[in-house]
This record gives structure tokens, C-alpha cells and sequence, in this order.
């Protein structure tokens, strides 16, 4: 009787402790962070969804700490301008990415104060994969686009600076799946089935001996 009396307290004890969360290792938002290319349109992004994002890039080291780097967020309107001015799928031209319906409606402009150099493209890769993690720890993804027309966009959203990058930011709706693939093998992404599929050199040969 005694240890049933002691089993149901712990029982008890147990119930009434809140349920972990989950932890968002580093790993695991790495698997989750890839280059969406298809949103759910139904979702809206939010402005403080977008500056959230963002505020890394207040954290993040800067190549001689220079932070040359300056975010301007889109939304709405501003966003469907962007929207004609950027490429994505430049593997797969014949799909014409992304599919009508599935646009991303967010984006953000990463502008340089100066001239772009190694210095700046460090400080931007660095921001970009990092804000990227940010948006998969809140529910949302993206994907870094260099290929968009730099003068119309900074036209578009009268940018005061050059814009470097333009990060889309969605709620993802596709699937994507990475592929081990040996040292010499074919890197280029495909889709077979629905399914995106990316090829990663495997990690045995990725160190040097």
C-alpha cells in the first residue's frame, strides 16, 4: 500500500510539471533552413515578424566591425514590386519558380553604405545565414536571391543605399530533401515526384587528411 501511495504521488508530481519544449539545436534549424522557393500565400507575413529577423544582425560579428550593413523590411505593395524584379530556380528555368500561388510576400533588402568588397561579403553571409535561422526558429523560412535587378528594386523601394541581397521570408509550403552525394558528383538541384532535392558532399569528404 505504501509503495502504491508513494508511485501515485510521484505520479501526481509528474502530471503537474509543464511539458518541455522542445529545443531548437543548432542542427536541427540547419536541417530546416533550406532555400524555399514555394509560400503558403494564405499566410502574411508581419512587420514584427520581419524585425525579429532583423534585430541578429545587431548580434552578429562584423568584419573590422565596420557593420556596414543596413536592412530595410517589405511588406504588402512593396513587396509585389520586389516580387517582379527577382529570379529564383536558376537550375530549374523550365519550372518557372515559384509556382503562381505560392510567392513569397515578404522580403528584406540588405543594402551596403559602402562600395561592396570581401569585407562586405562576409559581413553578408554571415547576417544572411543567420537571420535565415532566425526566421526557422519562428515558424517561417527563406531564401537568400542575388539574381534580381538591383536598379529597379532600389528604385522601386527608393533605397538610399545599394542593394546587396534580397532575403524572401514566407511560411514554406514544399518539400525538401538533401541528398549524400560523393566528392566529383553532380551538385546541381532537382525535383523529382514534388520533392526538392539537394545534393551535399558528404562529411568524410569535406575534411582534408
Amino acid at each position: 500500500m505504501a509503495d502504491n501511495y508513494l508511485e501515485k504521488r510521484m505520479e501526481d508530481y509528474h502530471n503537474q510539471q509543464p511539458a518541455r519544449k522542445r529545443t531548437a539545436s543548432l542542427r536541427r534549424l540547419l536541417l530546416a533552413n533550406r532555400s524555399y522557393r514555394g509560400y503558403d500565400a494564405s499566410f502574411k507575413v508581419r512587420e514584427d515578424q520581419l524585425r525579429r529577423i532583423i534585430e541578429v544582425a545587431a548580434l552578429c560579428p562584423s568584419a573590422r566591425n565596420q557593420q556596414v550593413l543596413r536592412f530595410r523590411p517589405v511588406l504588402g505593395e512593396e513587396a509585389e514590386a520586389v516580387l517582379k524584379h527577382i529570379r529564383l530556380g536558376g537550375a530549374l528555368p523550365e519550372l518557372h519558380l515559384p509556382f503562381e500561388g505560392t510567392e513569397p510576400n515578404a522580403f528584406i533588402v540588405i543594402c551596403a553604405t559602402v562600395e561592396e568588397s570581401k569585407y562586405v561579403d562576409i559581413d553578408l553571409g554571415i547576417v544572411a545565414q543567420s537571420m535565415l535561422l532566425q526566421a526557422v526558429e519562428i515558424g517561417l523560412g527563406g531564401i537568400c536571391i542575388g539574381a534580381f535587378d538591383h536598379a529597379e528594386v532600389r528604385e522601386a523601394l527608393g533605397l538610399r543605399y545599394e542593394p546587396v541581397l534580397v532575403v524572401a521570408i514566407g511560411k514554406p509550403n514544399e518539400r525538401i530533401a538533401l541528398k549524400e552525394v560523393e566528392e566529383g558528383a553532380q551538385l546541381t538541384y532537382y525535383r523529382e515526384a514534388g520533392v526538392h532535392y539537394v545534393p551535399k558532399i558528404k562529411v568524410e569528404d569535406l575534411i582534408l587528411k
